[in-house]
């Protein structure tokens, strides 16, 4: 073969040696996938204790039934009782010591995420009545018409 095919060859064996010398040196032994594979995919286990120690920003939903045990009700026998509460009002991470970070989002697009009108409709998610957003109400908010927590009781 001429040169001009082996030297571009070598340059790329070249870079390949030199990443993987870089990574040799850069990436720590105990990286990777573990005994649990990938479940948790890949981490180092030397840090293990660092992130037990790192506060949890997601409580659950039975965090939040503990205080607002009528809202739980409500949205358990509602079409939503399987979102959790942290979907719409954020995480409850401070709180109760910051109500005030629990605001909740009235927009539309929040809705919009599960309930916008399907192109596809095979995609698993067709269950779920869809809207067209640009000709259902489009100047207000869902919530003005709909109760989030129980969406079959119009607050109309």
């Amino acid at each position: 073969m001429k040169s001009h095919v082996w030297r571009p060859l070598f340059v790329v064996i070249g870079i390949v040696v030199l990443i993987l010398l870089a990574r040799a040196f850069y990436v720590p032994d105990d990286f990777g996938t573990h005994e649990r594979g990938y479940m948790y995919s890949y981490h180092r286990t030397g840090n293990i204790d660092e992130w037990k120690a790192y506060p949890v920003k997601y409580q659950g939903s039975e965090y939040c039934q503990s205080c607002h045990e009528e809202k739980a009700a409500t949205m358990g026998a509602s079409p939503h009782a399987m979102i959790p509460c942290e979907n719409c009002h954020g995480a409850a991470f401070g709180h109760p010591e910051d109500p005030e970070k629990l605001a909740i989002d009235r927009g539309r697009d929040l809705c919009l995420r599960c309930h916008a009108a399907l192109v596809t409709p095979g995609s698993g998610r067709s269950y779920i009545p869809g809207i067209d957003d640009r000709q259902h109400n489009a100047d207000i908010e869902c919530s003005v018409c709909h109760n989030p927590h129980n969406p079959n009781l119009a607050e109309m």
